[in-house]
């Protein structure tokens, strides 16, 4: 029996109206994740005509907002990173969403226990030390190694944690981080969208031109213009393409005819795959207050690598999970059952087993076995810091590249693959439009 991912094992909030495609559309878009509907949108506004191809049954990629108890709640995606250079952030306070930023207060604990002021102060010193070092690393013109490598000692008992924390935010432990790629963001200006993040860009692709359950078999760029081969046999063609298919499934397809140059299929090689899940916790009696508030545990056995409280006021909690843990998950036979015992293991271990008589776990997520994503984002191992850039040229003036992977100042997130395809709109306006006019 094959896994349930969290396209499968749950439905959409919300899908928005979307129109027919085009007979002769001038671009091609393959995806409709936040790159795809970035691009799509960019490219109507320069009055491009634009079909989007999209393999899932529902827009959005790895930003899903679904209903739990009434409340929507997020599969995937949930921070609007680096607000100041986001653009989802500038275009939702345009279009009046009730964006609220994310508080920087957390609640810490220690041993089973809540951090006395003194622990408190600790710990934000070594992830001080700790950012501070590889953040004036990370600025060394050509070194590309990994980020482990400069994290300072003497960070004492608080060492484990700050390696724990980072490993989350970036995908992978930081031994296979690339150096250049870290920080991505500052946690400064981060915010949350009420609703839900994957409904939002379902708002943002309402009545685009976009075709469901269209997944492409062949690119052919090797005449004039692209075709495009869908796994049901149809085609369409276009003058130009934009690729937004995440780099861990573009290893295995859609083939490519003539081949891709060797540098850019070694760029989306090179990648290694990011994990991050979380399972979502109903969780009326935790001992946690305030809303949105991250909760950060130090010591024990075992401990969450993050945990997002009371999101939106509401009693759910994402529990995140990191490599290691769904790595040993999927070791012991995997699946939504051994999450929920694993999580409720360690939620015992940190804050006793009183404080967790109410708590469930409606749902899990599991991008890393979902066949359209394998991952949660792309991530640049040491020596690869390059890759991202190699990326963003177009080939032929026909096919181009957008997506998280290709973004250097917020890779792994959802801005960044907007901001990608904003980035692809335009380079493709740039090669079509003045080719039209005259």
């Amino acid at each position: 029996m094959a896994r349930q991912t969290p396209a499968t094992a749950h439905s959409p909030d919300y899908r928005p109206p979307l129109s027919n495609l085009p007979d002769t559309p001038d671009v091609i878009v393959i995806g409709a994740g936040a790159a795809g509907i970035a691009a799509a949108r960019g490219l109507i506004a320069a009055g491009l005509t634009v079909a989007v191809l999209e393999a899932r049954d529902r827009v959005g990629g790895r930003a899903m907002t679904v209903s739990l108890r009434g409340h929507p709640v997020d599969l995937g995606a949930h921070w609007l990173h680096a607000g100041p250079i986001n653009p989802l952030v500038a275009l939702g306070h345009e279009r009046g969403e009730r964006l609220r930023r994310a508080p920087q207060e957390m609640h810490s604990w220690v041993s089973g226990r809540p951090a006395r002021p003194a622990e408190s102060r600790a710990g934000s010193r070594a992830f001080d030390r700790a950012d501070q070092a590889m953040t004036s690393s990370a600025g060394r013109e050509g070194e590309d190694r990994p980020a482990a490598s400069v994290l300072p000692p003497g960070l004492g008992p608080w060492g484990k944690r700050v390696a724990q924390v980072h490993g989350l935010v970036s995908g992978r432990p930081l031994g296979e981080v690339s150096l250049h790629d870290f920080p991505s963001m500052e946690y400064g200006d981060n915010f949350f969208i009420a609703g839900g993040y994957g409904n939002y860009l379902a708002r943002l692709a309402a009545n685009l031109p976009i075709r469901l359950s269209a997944a492409v078999r062949r690119i052919d760029w090797s005449g004039e213009g692209v075709r495009v081969e869908m796994e049901d046999g149809t085609s369409l063609r276009g003058e130009a393409a934009i690729v937004t298919v995440p780099m861990m499934v573009l290893r295995e397809g859609p083939a490519f005819s003539p081949p891709l140059p060797n540098a850019v299929r070694a760029a989306i090689d090179g990648f290694t795959t990011g994990i991050y899940e979380h399972a979502v916790l109903h969780w009326p009696s935790s001992p946690f207050s305030g809303h949105d508030r991250l909760a950060g545990f130090h010591g024990g056995r075992r401990s969450p690598a993050g945990l997002l409280t009371r999101i939106d006021g509401t009693p759910f909690h994402f529990y995140e999970l990191d490599v290691h843990e769904a790595a040993a998950i999927d070791a012991a036979g995997g699946g939504v059952d051994l999450v929920r015992r694993h999580v409720r293991a360690v939620l015992d271990e940190q804050v006793g087993r009183a404080r967790i008589r109410d708590l469930t776990i409606p749902a899990v997520s599991a991008w890393r076995h979902d066949p359209h994503a394998r991952g949660s984002w792309a991530v640049v191992p040491p020596g690869h810091a390059q890759a991202r850039l190699t990326l963003r040229d177009g080939i032929g003036d026909k096919l181009w590249f957008a997506g998280e992977a290709l973004s250097r100042e917020q890779w792994g997130t959802v801005g960044g693959a907007y901001e990608q395809g904003i980035r692809a709109a335009e380079a493709v306006r740039e090669v079509l439009t003045p080719a039209k006019s005259g």
